[in-house]
Order: C-alpha cells, then structure tokens, then sequence
C-alpha cells in the first residue's frame, strides 16, 4: 500500500535485524506473566501459522513486529528521499525488540497478530487500527455509506463506534422484490459489503432486492489466507441480509428512527462476530433526551437477537439531570456517558482548553479515544509498573509512541479515513497495571511519572513529526482497557484493580484444541464448559504483583478520582474505565457524575457480578494455600506445533468485546 521503490526507481532493501542479535532469543522465552498464563494466551491467540503449520514462537513475532515498524519508517524515508540510516535504525530495533521482550510495552493484540504481515503492505492499515467511528448525521446525502463504512472496518477487526444523528432525515420506502436480477456475491470483504449495500440502497428507492447468488462464497471452516482463520460460509450473510429486510419492510414510506440505526449497525455486527472475525466491539451515542434509544436494551427479545452487539452511552452535557438513568445503569450497567464538548474543547483536563478537537463527533467502542467521523486509530500499551526508574519509562514511551505514529505512515484502503488520518496523526499511548504502578510507586510519584512521561511524548512527537515530515498528532495519549494483552506481561488490564490478590483465571476453548491435552499433561484443571457444548474450561492460579486492593475494597468514589487524575495528568485523549460498584453504593452514582462530570471526558459503570447462580465465572478468588497446592501440581507448557485457536479480541476488553 505505500512505496516500495525511490524516485529514481531503485528498490528499496528490507530492513531486517541483525541475525548476531536474534541468535541468543531463539531458544529461550521470555518471563510470561501469570505462571505461563501469559504464554498460553499468547499462542492461543498472537502466534502467526508458519508454512510449517506450526505457530510462531515470541522471538519471532517480536522479530516481525519490530522489522515490520522499521520497514514502514524507512520505505517512508527512501520514497521522499529523507534522511536513513541502517546503522542508527539497527540500535534503534534492538532496543525496541527488548523492551518488547521484556514486557515493558507492547503493541496492541492487532498490532502482534498483523504487523509485518504480508496484508499491511497489499491492503493497508486497517487491521492494525483499533479504534474507529462514524456518524449517521449525513445519511440523507448518501444512506448506506456510514452502515458499509462500519461492515468493512469491522471485517478487518477494527472496532466501531457510530451516532444516531440520521434520526428522522430518511424516508424508508417499501421494498420491492425483482424477479429476473440476479446479485453474484464475490467472495471476499468487499463481495460482502457490496451484497449489504443493494439492501441498503433498495431501502430508500435506488433499486429494487435482486436474487442473491451465493455459490462464490467458500464452504464453512475454510482457510482465509489474508487476515487469517477460517470461513464462516455463506450462512451469516444470508442471515443479515434477511434480517434488514425484515426490519426495514413497510407499507408507506416511514422515517428513520434511532432504533432502525441501531438495528442496522447491531445486525452488521451480529454477521461480522459469525464470518471470518469472529470479534469486533460496536458503541452506539444517543441524545440523552432521545428514551426511544435509551430503552433499546428492555426490549429483551431483541436484545439477545441483536443488541447485545453494542455498548449504548449517551451523549451527555454539564449540568444534566443524571436521576432517570440511574435505575437502568443499577439494572444492566447502561447508558454509559461521554461528554463530547470536553473531548472536543480539552487535551488533558489539567491544560488550558485548546480547541484542537473541534471536529469530533464520537469516540471508539472502549471510548479512550475522540474520534471525527471516518477517523480510525491506533493504541499501544506500556507498563509502568515493570519499570524502576522514571528515566527507564521515558526510555520505554520513546519506543511505544514510534510503534503508533510508525503505523499513521499506513495509508488504509479508504479514502476518507485518509483525508482525516494523515491530518490528525492520532494515536493512544496508553498504561496498564495502573493500579499496580500506584501500589509500587506510591500515588504522588506515579502521578509525577504521568505529568512528565506525557510532556516527553509531546517533546518526541515534534522531533519525530519533524524528522518525517508529517504533521504532529492532535493526541497522544489515553487509557484503554486492555485485556488479553495484559495478560501476556503479567499485568492488570488498564486502570482497573485485580479481582483479588490470588484467583483463578479460566479461559475457555474449543474441545477440538491442541490445547487441551497440553493443558492437561502440564497439570491444569481442564473440565468441559457447563454453557457449551463443543468447549472446554482451563483453570491457571494468579498471583497479582504490587496486591494492595482487590475490585471488591475500592470504592465507587476512589474510582472515578483514579479515572479524574489519570484524565487530568495523562490521557489528552480519554481515560477508558469501567467503575464497578455494590448495591449499597447505587445511591452513590448521581452524586459522583455530578461531582465528576467537569473533570472527565466519558465513563461507564457495571454492578459487581455476582457469583450465585453461574458456574464457571473468568475469576474465582482462592486463598494463598489453595493458590499454592494449584501451583506445585503444574509443569511446563510446551506448546509447539499447531495450537493457534483464536483471534485477537481487536477491541481487546471484556466488557466492550461483541
């Protein structure tokens, strides 16, 4: 997708590590979080299938993540005819692969499963942005466009977030059935968006619903040799397409409501999560006037038809009456909130108001970035806690803050995520074990440690905006919530506490997995999963480091100040939390939106889960001794071969993953 000749036609040479450096990595691994949690996972779900049919071992995605960043920056240099230097780019990539190794940052789930890869140079940077948005406001210029926008993105394993400004500026006219045209789906992403698009397009009177040929379409179970996994067949896109057209039949012509907008997106997601994905994340914004959105999840049929494909948050104001949705937020953890004129007007809270933003219209599934409409964006994550010196982590933000704004020199395959893109330059450095840097650090210390890493990156972002002629990004940094990544280094997820200070971790997996006998001659507890029938249930014991709180001891209020604080010291973009809360604090919720409402740019809130009446929960708190004996039962994993089983959680969050 971008140049890989000069001017002058000579061919670029790839940048490639020095062997004499990658030797020493190739018959260790590196210190994996959670007693080989972290290994398990990262098989599981990052290691590439070589041409062997084994999976990658760590040193070498590390190897194709770091020659893949240094190829990017130096194929941009050479097409321009910038300054290069190898020798320079080789102690720079040295660096960087050990930092990675040493899981004092990584890229983002995508950014390990795809960097390097041989998709990134033929289509581009989609599938190694998170983070996108589009708004419906401009649905009566052209209907479909927003909605395909959103199927495409998301077949790539972006995450979406999308508005219902559209509301009431289209007529949905009565469909009309041809019996002689005939559409022959191609089978590939854009065969599948260009299928949705007819129905779209013949919802509001351009054409008429032709037969649909599916017989292009390759069988279920498949390979996909671009973005990897399997093929879906042609079941989900039957689905979707019958689907819209049931929810779009009517008799005379009736304007769009927020619920049709919904629906549209949550049955484009439902297909998405059923192909070749398999994961994807949806966030819709509604007026927080607008109770036809804000009841969209009562309707309980349809929320496990469709809707449970999208988190729902309103777009909230300063000085709002917060009382009516507190009763749905105690019930089932939504609306969530944003508050789109701070995004638009703030960097960082603490700063004076810059305007930069002015043109944000939403944010991402997780919301810890602002987003324009189109505009799609790239997070990376360090740790600060791994880390001993703030001279170390600055050291360590140099390296994380290249790896995104290397990725802004990828065009993607659409235009008009282009034109806003290489405007803004956005990316989302963030932090996880936040909570286990504040344990380790102290409070005021990691504080500090956030003022200044952050007024480092800005210094880092002019020198290297300067050295590759591009524009500085508008933002920098934020708070994502993380997820399987932090798993990989040892870390708790974002800015969220442990569940406890010793628990068991179950992961789920296919029965059918390489993995499970591995599991099993290591000495994990495997049992099969009492919800599915074709899954399996693997237990590993975790001891969380720097242990000072669990979930269950903090307090609705010390919550929303860690996410005011890190708003205020870090995150110009946005701090990405979830604050959980116990039922006597329900009562708690209105006074702290009201109290925070000035300091924060969004905020989502869940009941603490309960135990009674599921088996099986992610997390089970053990004591110390059953921790123990759990421990002195395992072996070494040794996971060779084919055990790739998943894709990333391109979201990568629990609570914001379809």
């Amino acid at each position: 997708m971008f140049l890989s000749k000069t001017k002058n036609g000579r061919k670029i040479r790839n940048f490639t590590l020095s062997e004499s450096f990658i030797s020493p990595f190739k018959n260790i691994q590196p210190l994996w979080g959670f007693n080989n949690l972290g290994y398990f996972v990262y098989k599981r779900t990052y290691a590439r299938i070589k041409t062997d049919g084994s999976t990658e071992e760590y040193w070498e995605t590390c190897r194709r993540v770091v020659e893949g960043v240094y190829n990017v920056q130096k194929q941009h240099c050479k097409s321009l005819s910038l300054p290069w230097d190898d020798r320079k780019a080789q102690n720079s990539a040295q660096e960087f692969f050990e930092r990675m190794w040493e899981f004092k940052f990584l890229p983002p789930g995508r950014g390990l499963w795809c960097m390097g890869t041989e998709l990134v140079y033929t289509k581009g940077s989609a599938a190694l942005n998170n983070c996108g948005f589009c708004t419906t406001k401009n649905i009566d210029v052209d209907f479909s466009e927003p909605f395909l926008f959103l199927m495409d993105m998301s077949m790539y394993g972006v995450g979406v977030g999308g508005d219902c400004k559209g509301a009431g500026k289209v007529l949905i006219q009565p469909l009309i059935h041809s019996t002689t045209e005939t559409h022959i789906v191609e089978d590939s992403r854009e065969g599948w968006v260009a299928a949705v698009k007819v129905i779209l397009d013949a919802c509001v009177g351009k054409n008429k619903i032709p037969n649909f040929d599916y017989s292009q379409v390759r069988p279920k179970g498949a390979p996909i040799k671009g973005f990897g996994g399997t093929a879906s067949g042609s079941g989900p896109l039957k689905s979707l397409i019958q689907s819209l057209i049931n929810l779009l039949q009517t008799d005379k012509p009736t304007p769009i409501t927020s619920t049709h907008i919904v629906d549209i997106f949550n049955y484009i997601g439902k297909c998405v999560v059923s192909g070749g994905v398999r994961r994807t994340a949806e966030i819709m914004f509604g007026d927080q006037d607008d109770t036809e959105f804000v009841d969209l999840k009562q309707d309980k049929e349809a929320l496990y038809d469709r809707r449970w494909a999208s988190n729902n948050s309103i777009l909230a104001t300063t000085g709002m009456d917060y009382k009516p949705f507190i009763d749905r937020i105690a019930s089932n953890g939504e609306p969530g909130f944003i508050w789109l004129d701070q995004m638009r007007k703030y960097g960082r809270m603490k700063d004076p108001i810059n305007n930069k933003d002015r043109r944000a219209m939403g944010s991402n599934p997780c919301s810890e970035q602002t987003l324009e409409d189109h505009e799609l964006c790239c997070l990376v994550e360090t740790f600060p806690a791994h880390h001993d010196s703030l001279e170390d982590y600055q050291r360590t933000l140099k390296f994380a803050y290249l790896y995104g704004k290397t990725v802004t020199l990828i065009p993607t395959h659409y235009p008009k995520t282009n034109a806003v893109m290489m405007r803004n330059r956005r990316i989302g450095t963030s932090m996880s074990g936040i909570t286990q840097a504040i344990a380790k650090l102290g409070r005021f210390e990691f504080i500090n440690w956030c003022d200044k890493g952050y007024k480092y990156i800005k210094d880092l972002d002019k020198t290297y905006s300067d050295w590759l002629c591009i524009p500085r990004s508008i933002k920098t940094t934020s708070v994502k919530p993380s997820g399987t990544v932090s798993l990989l280094a040892g870390s708790t997820p974002g800015i969220h506490y442990p569940h406890s200070q010793y628990y068991i971790r179950r992961v789920r997996l296919q029965d059918s997995s390489p993995l499970v006998e591995v599991c099993k001659a290591s000495g994990y507890h495997v049992e099969k999963d009492a919800y599915a029938t074709d899954t399996v249930v693997v237990e590993f014991p975790v001891e969380a480091d720097h242990f000072k709180k669990s979930v269950k001891d903090v307090t609705i209020f010390e919550q929303f100040q860690n996410a005011r604080d890190m708003q205020a010291y870090w995150a110009d973009n946005q701090v990405s939390i979830t604050v959980t809360f116990a039922p006597d604090e329900v009562k708690h919720i209105e006074t702290c939106l009201k109290m925070y409402e000035r300091d924060l740019k969004s905020i989502s809130l869940l009941p603490h889960a309960e135990s009674s009446g599921y088996e099986q929960l992610p997390y089970e708190e053990i004591s110390r001794e059953t921790y123990l004996e759990m421990l002195s039962n395992l072996k070494p994993l040794v996971l060779t071969g084919n055990t790739h089983e998943a894709e990333d959680k391109f979201c990568d969050s629990d609570t914001c993953m379809i």
